[in-house]
């Protein structure tokens, strides 16, 4: 049975995330029940457009589950009731009286930063949870955790670009400064509509425009992770740079020249692999990214972790090579953690040969030679043997 919310929470104007926080409130009230945008839309007395996009960011954020798409049908999940905590009734104003004057932020932005304090930024003193329920260990960048650095570049409105090999923490060290991130994953195949949304038929036939994450990011003052960027074609990237200058702002021709302003606390990181075929820094995406860190993998917390020390031995020996220039490959803190994972189930050699097998194959004899001068014997890729 459904449950009407209240008129006090239906003002005929809402803030920004009530409307999400509203339909979260529904979804909770009526556990275990798949319900549609416009089930939701008529206890509410909203619009099924706006339900279905609150819908969706819901989805993203892991605070809502898709139970069918025909028609779009939606179910709480564990964590809807938190996001349904903020359905509030306004209060009433505030009783006038003598106050003192306001202090001064505690991070006022520069002259000239496009976006205003988001007062975000908190020293960390250790490991960082990730949305994955995972530790993220912080590095030092520029004196002070990494963490921070990137919460204090937000406040600023410096757009940030990670850049390095793939498997060395750039998307790690992103989610622990910004849990509350929209992430557009590029790739060649990335489209507009990827970015800003586009029309999806509803269950009773019509076509509402859903916004895609670069919109709900602007509009909920959330930062905005755009992954392996330059693998995006630059004409696509293109549609993001109105919203990282001084306008703020973006025009979504696909739904009637639509404006969308972006809120406070609004902020742009990508991350970029150069190694990547296809992947390409154009000027115009350089120079948007005015400040740009190198991600290497950190191999004392690869000795931290507890992974075999001869596997940590072996990538630091083909780190110093592929630094030298002689190889083009070494395994990352990815590979390192996989391995140990490997080994758990297959044992050590097993995980040892898939080192090998990883490498590219114009850097395998290297590591091949380097895997046994470490282990003390030959492996080999893993293949499967004869039939039992």
């Amino acid at each position: 049975m459904t449950t009407p919310m209240p008129p006090a929470v239906t003002p005929s104007r809402l803030r920004s995330g009530e409307l999400r926080a509203m339909v979260a409130k529904v979804l909770a009230d009526n556990t275990g029940t798949g319900m549609t945008p416009r089930g939701i839309a008529h206890i509410l007395n909203r619009s099924s457009g706006a339900v279905g996009n609150a819908c969706q960011t819901l989805q993203d954020r892991g605070e809502a589950a898709t139970v069918s798409t025909a028609p779009l049908t939606y179910t709480a999940t564990a964590t809807t009731a938190n996001a349904a905590a903020s359905v509030i009734t306004p209060a009433p104003p505030p009783t006038p009286r003598a106050t003192a004057p306001a202090p001064p932020a505690a991070n006022p932005a520069p002259p000239g930063s496009s976006a205003p304090p988001t007062g975000s930024a908190v020293t960390v003193t250790g490991p960082v949870k990730r949305p994955n329920g995972m530790d993220y260990h912080p590095r030092t960048l520029s004196g002070m955790p990494d963490v921070t650095a990137l919460q204090r570049l937000r406040d600023a409105g410096v757009a940030a670009l990670m850049y390095g090999p793939p498997g060395t923490g750039k998307t790690s060290v992103v989610e622990a400064a910004f849990p509350d991130m929209l992430t557009v994953q590029g790739d060649g195949d990335t489209t507009v509509a990827d970015f800003v949304g586009e029309y999806t038929q509803t269950d009773d036939g019509r076509y509402v425009f859903v916004h895609g994450p670069l919109v709900r990011a602007m509009r909920d003052g959330v930062p905005l992770f755009i992954d392996d960027a330059t693998l995006i074609p630059p004409t696509v990237l293109a549609v993001v740079y109105p919203a990282m200058d001084g306008r703020r702002q973006i025009i979504v021709k696909a739904n009637a020249g639509e404006v969308v302003d972006a809120a406070p606390g609004f902020y742009v990181v990508a991350g970029h692999n150069p190694g990547v075929h296809g992947a390409i820094l154009t000027d115009a995406l350089s120079s948007r990214f005015a400040l740009q860190v190198h991600v290497s993998t950190d191999y004392d917390l690869a000795a931290q972790l507890k992974i075999d020390k001869r596997a940590v031995k072996v990538a630091r020996n083909l780190a110093t090579r592929q630094a030298r220039g002689e190889i083009g490959w070494a395994p990352q803190l990815r590979e390192l953690i996989a391995y140990q994972k490997i080994a758990g189930v297959l044992g050590a050699e097993a995980a040892a040969g898939n080192l090998v097998g990883v490498a590219p194959e114009e850097d395998r004899e290297v590591v091949a030679a380097t895997v046994k001068s470490v282990f003390g014997t030959t492996v080999q890729p893993l293949a499967l043997g004869a039939r039992i």
